[in-house]
């Protein structure tokens, strides 16, 4: 049976309120829908409150008192403790409900949960999203999604307020690949925004003349377009963190030796990140990986001119 989804009978819960999940669900909540929110630290979850969302102890009580849970957290392990744990959200769950995980995480423990959420007649949805923390704000995410075809066109709703682009990639996991595709055109992209504005700085060039031409032409990115500037800025705050990166970008390259793939450029990306994150930067934003690159030729970019 596929559950419909509206805010007027439709109770939402949300797991995970942090740099993307606090706007995300914002979105819904003001859409109208009756939501009901966790994080392990209220304090994150206190602007969704004023807002009217209720408070839960746990994923489970969240998932008691939802019809649709939707859940972003951190690495696979929080993902397994959030949804399959004791006090998880499937332990919460009736039949006929639906939990969507949107948190980047393992194909594998997708497909495993879609698997033990069947046993249950709990529907389970892998939805990893695309976008950073600006797409997040603006309800402009491309989701990826996984699962049973039917339940995610009825979540269309839900979709729509998040994101500009939501699709059904096919079954358990398959959001959890595509998501893996994403975080590999996105490595290597981020190695060439970083050395080329480097190539700029050691130029001589104006940085910000030099967005102006490049950026608009075939060397166009939604990075170099969107990061670019919190570079040349020296703003390194995280829209996406440095640790999350490399985890995705682990779970990329392990899926890749599975399926008997080498993949150069996403495992150089992997190694400079791994320098970024020796560096102290693990929670800074992904575009903080000029740091590493401009301390590799010697440049000091927080002292540079312009």
């Amino acid at each position: 049976m596929t559950l419909s989804i509206s805010p007027e009978k439709t109770r939402i819960g949300w797991i995970g309120t942090g740099v993307m999940g606090q706007s995300m669900c914002r979105h819904l909540v003001k859409a109208g829908y009756t939501t009901t929110v966790f994080n392990r630290t209220r304090a994150k979850a206190e602007p969704l409150l004023e807002l009217g969302a209720t408070w839960a102890d746990s994923p489970r009580e969240v998932a008691q008192a939802s019809d649709v849970v939707f859940s972003i957290v951190g690495f696979p392990a929080d993902v397994q403790q959030t949804i399959l744990g004791e006090n998880g959200a499937l332990a919460g769950s009736k039949p006929g409900n639906v939990l969507v995980d949107m948190t980047t995480s393992r194909p594998s423990l997708a497909i495993e949960i879609a698997e033990q959420a069947a046993l249950r007649e709990v529907v389970n949805i892998d939805a990893p999203v695309s976008g950073g923390d600006v797409g997040a704000r603006n309800g402009t995410l491309s989701i990826m999604i996984g699962g049973d075809e039917a339940q995610v066109e009825a979540l269309a709703p839900c979709w729509e307020i998040m994101g500009t682009t939501w699709v059904w990639q096919g079954g358990p996991g398959a959001g959890q690949h595509t998501k893996m595709v994403n975080q590999t055109l996105i490595a290597s992209n981020m190695v060439g925004v970083c050395e080329g504005l480097l190539y700029a700085h050691r130029a001589g060039l104006d940085l910000e003349r030099v967005m102006q031409s490049v950026a608009s032409g075939a060397a166009g990115s939604w990075s170099l377009s969107n990061l670019g500037p919190r570079i040349i800025a020296g703003n390194f705050d995280p829209g996406f963190f440095v640790e999350h990166f490399v985890k995705d970008m682990g779970i990329a390259l392990a899926e890749a030796e599975r399926m008997g793939l080498k993949l150069p450029g996403l495992a150089l990306a992997n190694e400079l990140y791994g320098k970024l994150v020796e560096q102290g930067h693990a929670r800074s934003g992904t575009h903080a990986l000029m740091l590493a690159l401009a301390g590799m030729s010697g440049v000091d970019w927080s002292e540079r001119d312009g």
